[in-house]
């Protein structure tokens, strides 16, 4: 069988074997654990075939046979698709409870997420693997994330502290010539400069307040991981005073666990209502020094308090000069589900509600520091 053919086999599956032929060896395992998961069937040869059910049943040892098959046979990236499916599809959320299962599986962002969620019933014994799991998918984050994020803040820091007499190392050339073109001399074929424009000297005195308000309602998981990771990394940063707060109907302040992010995750609580506006109401109460603060709200914008009074809340902390940043998602799920009356009030305020890549996540920091109009964040995200 060619490749072509071998493709289409595995994508259409067996009511395809007559028409594309039958696969053999490797190929013929890759199909069986695909059918496992996608297959139709009731899984019990009984009454009427079922769409889109599965052939794992609720057997932990059947599921963990799977998910060493799947391990074998496909990409790591292609496994954590296939896990996930398995979780909503077949309902296994209940077989993550044991130990031995969690050790079969591939960790990523989303099994974190449901990991998360299971936390307060998650018996003693499973507890300390699913913080090994947890730490594993952290760990890696933490790699990708910490050097670009603390490289974009670093820079934008220092770019939004401007001094007008720099030593010749600390001249901003590009600012300089900018703010000096009418100076241009034609006769020299040159600018002369009347005034200087220069970076600002480092220093270790704190220069922004941020503050992360994050949504911990079930469909916001994956922005849950990705905030508590980023914030723990802004937290490591002396030149931030980082304050992370998790909310549903109740609010949670885990600032004092920023050191570290796993105990930061074990903190939240996915699941459950929304109150936005209790949220900001107590953020309010964090932000002491309004223009040197970043407030990032991390919501789908589903309000279950009062809708008016959050508005208001968020008008006032632009008018006292806060950068006020909104964020629908902070992950790679794709465009989010949210509320669009709400995003288009705040946008009447002049905040954007827009969703963000964790790769972006760096450059809006440092656009945000240096009070850059994110309008242009929103528009670039919109038209992905």
């Amino acid at each position: 069988m060619d490749e072509r053919l071998r493709r289409w086999r595995l994508a259409l599956g067996g009511p395809a074997e007559d028409s594309l032929g039958e696969l053999t060896g490797n190929e013929a395992a890759m199909d069986a654990a695909l059918a496992a998961l996608y297959d139709a069937g009731d899984g019990d040869g009984d009454g009427p075939r079922r769409q889109r059910s599965a052939g794992l049943g609720a057997s932990a040892p059947q599921v963990a046979r799977w998910l060493g098959d799947i391990r074998e046979y496909f990409p790591s990236t292609v496994v954590q698709v296939m896990q996930a499916d398995a979780i909503e599809r077949l309902n296994l959320t209940s077989l993550l409870l044991e130990p031995e299962m969690l050790d079969a599986v591939e960790p990523d962002v989303h099994l974190v997420g449901t990991l998360l969620s299971l936390n307060r019933v998650m018996p003693d014994e499973t507890k300390d693997i699913a913080r090994q799991v947890v730490r594993r998918v952290v760990d890696d984050l933490e790699r990708r994330i910490a050097n670009k994020t603390k490289a974009a803040v670093t820079g934008a820091l220092n770019r939004a502290t401007r001094i007008n007499r720099p030593r010749h190392a600390d001249i901003d050339w590009d600012r300089t010539i900018r703010a000096n073109l009418k100076h241009y001399q034609p006769e020299y074929r040159t600018v002369v400069p009347e005034r200087l424009i220069g970076f600002g000297r480092r220093t270790t005195a704190v220069q922004r307040d941020v503050v992360l308000c994050v949504d911990q309602s079930g469909s916001m998981a994956a922005s849950v991981v990705y905030s508590g990771v980023f914030a723990a990394v802004l937290a490591s940063m002396r030149s931030l005073r980082t304050s992370l707060v998790v909310f549903d109907t109740a609010v949670v302040d885990l600032t004092d666990q920023l050191h570290d992010p796993v105990e930061v995750l074990f903190g939240t609580q996915l699941g459950g209502g929304t109150d936005i506006n209790r949220a900001i109401a107590y953020c309010q109460g964090l932000v002491t020094r309004p223009r040197d603060s970043i407030f990032v709200l991390i919501s789908d914008l589903y309000e279950g308090g009062i809708r008016a009074e959050m508005l208001r809340r968020v008008a006032a902390l632009v008018e006292a000069g806060v950068q006020v940043v909104v964020l629908l998602a902070l992950s790679d799920e794709g465009a989010p589900a949210y509320d669009h009356d709400n995003a288009a009030a705040l946008a009447s305020l002049g905040v954007p509600a827009f969703a963000c890549t964790p790769d972006a996540f760096p450059e809006l920091m440092a656009a945000a520091i240096e009070r850059r109009d994110l309008r242009a964040f929103a528009e670039r995200f919109a038209s992905r």
